[in-house]
C-alpha cells in the first residue's frame, strides 16, 4: 500500500525543478522520503529527489532525468507516494493518519459512530471526521480517544453519541 506525500502543483524556473504541495508535518519532511512513487493519468513510476529546498512560501524539488521547464510540466498533477513500509514506525500511542482512515468508531456506551473518513489539523490536535448515521467531529486527544485497536480496525472513544 502507498501512502500519500503529497502532489506536484507547477514548475519552477527553467532547469526541470517542481514545485510541490506536501500533506507532511512539517512540509519540509517530504523531502525525507525518496525516491518516490508518482501517480499520473494511472501510470506509477519512480523518481530520485535531487535537490530540495522551500522557496517562499513553498516547496520545490529537482528530480533525476527532469531537466528542463516542458519536461517537468508532464509532472503537474502527479500524485508523491511512498509505499508504507518506508514510513518510520510510530511511537508508543503515536499513529499516522492513513492508520486512522477507515476505523471503525464506537464510544464507551457501545453506540457505532460510524467510521474514520479525514482528519483534520486544527494546529492544537487533530480531529477525526467520522461518518455514520451522521458525521461527527471528535477530537484526537487522550481525554476523547479511549482505545486504538489497528488490528481489529476499531477506535473507542469517550464521547456522547448526541454530540
Amino acid at each position: 500500500m502507498n501512502i500519500t506525500l503529497g502532489k506536484i502543483v507547477g514548475v519552477f524556473g527553467v532547469k526541470g525543478w517542481v514545485k510541490v504541495f506536501s500533506e507532511t508535518r512539517p512540509r519540509e519532511d517530504i523531502f525525507k522520503y525518496s525516491p518516490w512513487q508518482l501517480e499520473l493519468n494511472g501510470t506509477v513510476f519512480e523518481v530520485k529527489v535531487q535537490e530540495s529546498r522551500a522557496q517562499g512560501k513553498g516547496l520545490v524539488a529537482s528530480l533525476d532525468t527532469y531537466t528542463d521547464c516542458d519536461q517537468a510540466k508532464e509532472l503537474i498533477g502527479a500524485v508523491i507516494t511512498i509505499p508504507q513500509a518506508a514510513l518510520p514506525d510510530a511511537g508508543i500511542d503515536e499513529y499516522y493518519w492513513s492508520q486512522l482512515i477507515g476505523l471503525q468508531v464506537k464510544n464507551i456506551q457501545g453506540v457505532e459512530f460510524g467510521e474514520v473518513i479525514d482528519l483534520i489539523d486544527t494546529g492544537a490536535n487533530d480531529v477525526l471526521v467520522v461518518k455514520g448515521d451522521r458525521e461527527r467531529l471528535i477530537p484526537f486527544t487522550e481525554f476523547a480517544v479511549i482505545e486504538v485497536d489497528l488490528d481489529g480496525g476499531k477506535l473507542k472513544v469517550d464521547w456522547d453519541a448526541d454530540f
